[in-house]
């Protein structure tokens, strides 16, 4: 049953672009596509628009079902809806599966025209501004020129963060939930673990695993759960998990036995991943996100970064994010009263980790709805 509240059942739709689009690492696609999502109405003046930024693991699926069938809405779905934060009786709302994504968008599943076969580890390494850029051309082809708010959070807010920084005409509210100005080199290492996971998976196959008609599944389910592992906090870990054993579970029998409740859930957390999502598209993802320095362009100087930024931002940290620390954001809040911009800064009490801005919790979602009923359209 849909409750109230949600936008119900939507239909993605796909844009076609023949213009080719020059990419920051100097390749050029001929052509592409993105999928799509939208949610409410395009006013007139087409100054109600609201653009989604997903983050590593996201696609367009951000609010309501594709069907009375589903069992769980889009994964933004608690913000994104009338009378939420991001209330769709007031705003247009685009969400758009990424260039480089898995989930219909042209990425390393497509077909690459000039081979005729599947794109693979040889599809261009695309960066956040070749995103922010697709999607400048997405908003022209719906209409859009201004966008009322960009908001993202995790990889999602530096898409937000590069439109505001490259675009400031072009952005009138800018929301980072949980981001960085750049990463640091720990979560570079991360990063760099998971990547190992994938390519040392003997169904690897230097990337071309689909001509083999095989999967990396292994090397995918162990990426996840590392990248999961730095989502939680150590104190959210433990209240949901502690040390319990899992049913059933008294002394572990051989490695491979699955004792505690912590293994199992990381151990299906991988496994449902790894059958979901594309190797390839993890490993793009995810030096995108090693690349992304928004003050590479000014000397390393975040300020003189934040220096053409018109938008009114929004910064939300929190507190129990180690891979996102809250002094990274504050890192970005603090270059922008530097610079004399309008932002507002929250850090925000939880045991949710990295994950606290996908999550339902009260001082959160009132913060997002009272800013949010500041964004004029």
């Amino acid at each position: 049953m849909i409750e109230s509240g949600s936008v119900g059942i939507v239909t993605p739709f796909t844009e076609s672009f023949a213009e080719p689009l020059a990419l920051v690492c100097g390749r050029v696609l001929s052509g592409y596509e993105l999928v799509v999502e939208t949610y409410g109405e395009l006013n007139a003046a087409g100054t109600n628009a609201i653009l989604i930024c997903h983050a590593l693991s996201g696609n367009h699926h951000a609010a309501g079902f594709h069907s009375t069938e589903d069992q769980k809405p889009g994964w933004w779905d608690l913000l994104i809806g009338p009378g939420k934060p991001i209330d769709t009786d007031r705003f247009f709302v685009v969400s758009l599966n990424n260039l480089g994504g898995c989930d219909g968008s042209t990425g390393p599943r497509s077909i690459n025209p000039e081979t005729g076969m599947p794109w693979g580890p040889d599809f261009p390494a695309v960066q956040v501004a070749d995103w922010v850029e697709s999607q400048r051309r997405l908003g022209e082809r719906l209409g859009i020129n201004r966008w009322a708010a960009v908001i993202g959070g995790s990889l999602g807010g530096m898409q937000a963060l590069q439109w505001a920084v490259k675009h400031p005409e072009e952005v009138a509210n800018c929301v980072m939930l949980a981001c960085a100005p750049k990463l640091t080199a720990q979560n570079i290492a991360f990063n760099e673990i998971a990547r190992h996971a994938i390519l040392t998976d003997p169904e690897w196959h230097e990337g071309h695993y689909a001509l083999e008609q095989k999967v990396p599944t292994r090397g995918l389910a162990l990426a996840r759960m590392v990248g999961h592992l730095t989502y939680m906090s150590a104190d959210g870990m433990s209240d949901k998990f502690g040390r319990e054993l899992r049913e059933g579970s008294f002394t572990p029998n051989n490695e491979e036995e699955v004792v505690f409740q912590v293994e199992s859930y990381l151990r299906y957390q991988g496994s449902q991943f790894s059958t979901r999502f594309d190797a390839n598209t993890y490993v793009l993802m995810t030096r995108a996100l090693d690349y992304f320095d928004i003050a590479a362009d000014y000397n390393g100087d975040l300020t003189q970064a934040m220096s053409a930024i018109q938008a009114r931002c929004l910064v939300v940290s929190y507190s129990s994010d180690w891979r996102f620390a809250p002094a990274r954001s504050r890192e970005i809040s603090d270059a922008l009263l530097k610079a004399g911009k309008k932002v507002t800064y929250a850090e925000i009490a939880t045991e949710g980790g990295h994950d606290a801005f996908l999550l339902d919790d009260a001082h959160y979602l009132n913060l997002m709805d009272a800013w949010m009923r500041q964004v004029e359209v």
